[in-house]
């Protein structure tokens, strides 16, 4: 009983202290209220702010004063780094409620996809919502890009909680830190973050994109989240007749894959290493994946008959038939491997082929590299089974007595990261066979659009082949089913699933 209460004592005492630093960043959108000249009267957007501030401030003070303190042990930490997620999404999606008057679940399921960068969304009229709201879905999706427990370990670095919380959040892979210490690591990627944030915002500026537009659309892309603040994602920019359309879809292709990157591989590429981008057997599997379904699905437009090329003699028109092509191509390549979900046409709609659609669903569970913000099972894991195929052949024609062990890069894998990989692929069988039959009973959509519902959700990707209006009017349950499956796939499944295991309380 003792460690039981003291298990417990020690996740309510670290709750406490994270949500007092949510109950800040709850405050931030009230810049962009008051910049944009928003009521304050009534229920406006600056008390559908102040109010869920208030609330997290005073549950955590609440926990992190009454509560007694202890240091985390690994079990904990992985309780803690779970229940964190879903305390941010329970009391982010607050401001939704408050000022767009939706329902409490529709505010939960929008803020686990922000929090997560899942980006599917169940709102329609984002092109008139208050500007601090939109602001409100960007910012989840940048917090949750390098994680929420990474953005607090700078208050905790130097306590032996903060290695452990670090460790819960990143546990996914066991990879190397870019230089030694805890803190000086977190420091590098939040400085390659922010960097390439600004950097993403500042070429969209040039671009002509607007600012507060630039800013949205850096930090989401970044995170490969794929929140826009319009309806229509980046393909507003085209539909409205923007002049610089092109260049704006190519600097978001761009973040996205600066996104979808190992930020080790930034790293040693800032540091003068260019070799990173192709030394390491993830990284030619991620270039190898990316322009080999960019081809298949290039080549599908070009020869599908679906776009004809040009028959007039106009100069330059099979020379735009065919950028517009490969671009379209490239960018949602990208866009679903790295799991953003940004879009400039429906995936579902004519204007893809049935090789295309049929990889999209792969690219939605390959998703992009360790190391990353972008969600899915990783291209790494992807590399794992693919020479654990290539070494139970070898075993099958070699000497019984043979030892074949598991090399990649030059380096034998540890075995646990071997059944870890296994184990966690048939968790995503299972969760998308139970999540697309679960959707497919309690809708009346075909099995392909019930199974890419769960792929998106689990991929942490957003776009998929429900519509908004459809995923608008799905059933509750359908809606809880995603919302468990966003919070697994980003927390890589096991963590979740260890907040139903009884003894790990204990």
């Amino acid at each position: 009983m003792r460690n039981r209460l003291s298990t417990i004592s020690i996740i309510i005492n670290s709750l406490g202290s994270l949500l007092i630093i949510l109950a800040v960043i709850l405050l931030l959108p009230l810049i962009v209220a008051f910049i944009n000249g928003e009521p304050s009267s009534g229920m406006s957007s600056w008390w559908a702010f102040l109010i869920p501030s208030g609330i997290a401030l005073f549950i955590g003070l609440l926990f992190y004063f009454l509560v007694p303190k202890g240091t985390p042990y690994t079990r904990a930490a992985i309780l803690i780094c779970s229940l964190a997620w879903i305390a941010f999404s329970a009391i982010g999606a607050l401001p939704f409620v408050f000022c767009l008057k939706t329902g409490y679940l529709d505010a939960f399921f929008e803020t686990m996809s922000g929090f997560t960068t899942t980006g599917i969304t169940i709102f329609r009229g984002l092109d008139t919502m208050p500007r601090s709201i939109i602001f409100w879905r960007a910012l989840i999706q940048w917090i949750g890009g390098l994680g929420i427990l990474t953005l607090f370990l700078a208050v905790l670095s130097g306590k032996g909680e903060a290695h452990r919380l670090f460790g819960a959040e990143s546990h996914k892979v066991d990879a190397e830190r870019p230089v030694p210490g805890l803190s000086s690591t977190v420091k590098i990627l939040w400085a390659i973050y922010i960097g390439f944030t600004l950097f993403i915002i500042t070429l969209l500026m040039f671009a002509g994109v607007r600012l507060f537009d630039g800013i949205c659309h850096g930090m989401t892309a970044i995170a490969t989240g794929g929140f826009s603040p319009y309806d229509a994602s980046i393909g507003v920019y085209k539909l409205s007749g923007h002049p610089n359309y092109i260049y704006i879809e190519y600097i978001i292709i761009l973040g996205m894959i600066l996104g979808g990157t190992n930020f080790l591989i930034h790293f040693r590429v800032l540091k003068g290493d260019i070799k990173a981008l192709i030394d390491n057997s993830e990284m030619r599997y991620w270039w190898t994946i990316i322009l080999s379904f960019v081809a298949v699905i290039a080549i599908e437009r070009f020869f599908s008959g679906a776009v004809p090329p040009p028959v007039d003699s106009t100069p330059g028109g099979y020379a735009v038939w065919f950028e517009e092509n490969l671009r379209a191509s490239l960018f949602h390549t990208v866009s679903i491997i790295t799991t953003t979900g940004f879009v400039t046409e429906d995936i579902g709609g004519m204007f893809f082929g049935s090789a295309a659609k049929l990889l999209f669903l792969v690219m939605m569970v390959i998703g992009g590299c360790v190391g990353s913000t972008g969600g899915g099972f990783k291209v790494f894991r992807i590399s794992i089974l693919a020479k654990l195929i290539k070494r139970e052949v070898f075993r099958l024609r070699a000497p019984e007595r043979s030892v074949a062990p598991l090399v990649v890069d030059g380096k034998v894998v540890n075995p646990l990261e071997i059944y870890r990989a296994c184990g966690i692929f048939f968790a995503w069988i299972v969760l998308i066979v139970a999540g697309g039959c679960i959707t497919s009973l309690f809708s009346d959509l075909d099995a392909g659009s019930a199974f890419s519902g769960m792929c998106s959700a689990l991929g942490n990707i957003g776009p998929c082949y429900i519509s908004v209006d459809q995923m608008i009017s799905l059933n509750p349950v359908v809606k809880i089913t995603y919302i468990v499956g966003m919070l697994a796939g980003r927390l890589e499944i096991l963590p979740v699933l260890l907040l139903f295991s009884r003894r790990a309380w204990m």
